[in-house]
């Protein structure tokens, strides 16, 4: 089950990841810096206000050409996007993010070659890694970094050009700066700053958090604490497992940055597969407590129970 589930997310995801590079050049959806205009599925996005329409039509046409073609997708897009946030939290990141495919392959790698997933951790394997390890990590990230790079300029530019002056070593001045500049930034960024990055420095991140922090019953990883002794025989493989590095065993608050990419759960079932009780990790909706929600829940007495406690502290100032 653990491993179905990873593989089914693997394939999920390295196909959107295909889908990113690709898009562009399929005409699925891009912006042309030469010509200003979205293209989307080899359509282009216009208002189609010209000059002829203009003189056929009046006022009330455009407000409803532009409600309709502009402002009103706009906010059907957001609006589903937020409710996604709010019931399912940063389960884009987990499952779809090209950003976060990355850092989950690039911490594969660490972890295999080094005994670690960041520099800051210590080495998990009585093995040293040497500066080959480390040659490998970097250039596997800086492979990814130029697809990256190269990617998002396919957004800007016209594909096809752009691939043939690159090959034929033709590429302007502009484009060549980019993606010089970008292949660097993104190196960095793979090799020092992953998770770091997803936590703290992704805004469409940030705003997932805390549209799910919002809501008290959204989906989340629950740990099972009738059973906690479970864990004393536990090496931590959730924990470790986590490519966010957070406390996967602790409330809901201190894993504002959860990605809902199963991993904890996938590592507690591989330990626990001998268990007929089943993992003590799984997905659940969230307990109306002060620990589920952004801002934390006080539990106020109701009236009668007021009158009761004020009652029973009358009698005990009674007592003798």
């Amino acid at each position: 089950m653990s491993n179905r589930l990873q593989r089914y997310r693997l394939v999920v995801r390295t196909s959107f990841f295909a889908l990113f590079l690709l898009a562009p050049v399929l005409n699925i959806f891009r912006f042309d810096l030469t010509t200003t205009n979205f293209i989307f599925f080899g359509q282009v996005l216009s208002f189609e206000i010209t000059a002829e329409w203009l003189k056929s039509s009046d006022a009330i046409d455009t407000g409803l050409r532009i409600l309709t073609r502009f402002i009103i997708p706009i906010i059907v897009i957001v609006a589903t996007g937020l409710f996604i946030f709010w019931k399912w939290g940063r389960i884009y990141c987990g499952w779809l993010c090209p950003h976060f495919s990355v850092v989950e392959l690039v911490n594969g790698l660490m972890l295999k070659r080094t005994g670690r997933v960041t520099i800051w951790e210590p080495n998990k394997t009585e093995q040293p890694s040497s500066w080959l390890d480390w040659m490998l990590i970097v250039g596997v990230s800086v492979v990814i970094a130029f697809l990256w790079a190269l990617g998002l300029l396919s957004y800007l530019l016209p594909p096809i050009p752009l691939y043939t002056d690159l090959f034929t070593g033709e590429l302007t001045r502009n484009p060549t700066i980019f993606l010089v500049a970008a292949t660097t930034v993104f190196t960095i960024d793979f090799v020092l700053a992953r998770h770091l990055f997803c936590k703290y420095g992704c805004a469409l991140g940030v705003w997932q958090s805390l549209f799910w922090m919002m809501n008290s019953k959204s989906m989340l990883v629950e740990f099972d604490r009738d059973r906690a002794k479970l864990c004393q025989s536990c090496d931590k493989d959730c924990e470790t497992a986590c490519p966010m590095r957070l406390p996967v065993r602790s409330f809901k608050r201190a894993k504002f940055t959860c990605t809902q990419c199963a991993q904890c759960i996938s590592a507690c079932q591989e330990v626990q597969k001998e268990n007929p009780d089943g993992a003590l990790l799984g997905w659940n909706a969230g307990e109306k407590t002060r620990h589920s929600s952004l801002i934390p829940i006080k539990t106020l007495p109701t009236e009668k129970g007021q009158n009761e406690s004020n009652k029973d502290s009358t009698a005990q100032s009674k007592k003798p």
